[in-house]
């Protein structure tokens, strides 16, 4: 990974699955921060400009996909939006299309795996962003 680290923002009303993203992120070298409900995600996201935010879709109160909507009009235009879920794949996908999302990862994707996944999509948005400046 990059000397700086990547700050993330997990939003889970699992306190296990926030736990074990945590633990499993920053043992990777992210700079993780978590919050168990989908109410005031959007404020967060305004005051602590994460990187990523890795966002469950079955969250109570406010569905994941209607979080983003919130949420990305209060963050910085680099941040990412990732929805997290145990959901079928197809319907992840179809989902994170629907949402606006910057893409979809399985629940089933754990350790090493997620970190590369989600380090993916830094370096992704990172890459894109010069050339969509020069526009």
């Amino acid at each position: 990974m990059s000397e700086m680290k990547i700050r993330i923002l997990v939003v889970d009303d699992d306190q296990d699955q926030l736990a074990l993203a945590e633990r499993t992120l920053s043992a990777y070298g992210f700079d993780v921060r978590t919050h168990r409900s989908s109410l005031g995600v959007s404020n967060l996201v305004r005051t602590s400009a994460p990187d990523l935010v890795l966002l469950d879709v079955n969250i109570p109160a406010l569905s994941g996909d209607k979080v983003l909507a919130l949420a990305r009009a209060q963050a910085p235009a680099s941040t990412k939006f990732i929805l997290f879920s145990a959901s079928d794949e197809s319907k992840l996908r179809a989902l994170a299309r629907a949402s606006g999302a910057d893409g979809y990862i399985s629940k089933s994707v754990q350790g090493e795996d997620l970190a590369q996944k989600l380090e993916a999509i830094h370096r992704k948005s990172r890459v894109a962003e010069p050339a969509s400046a020069a526009r």
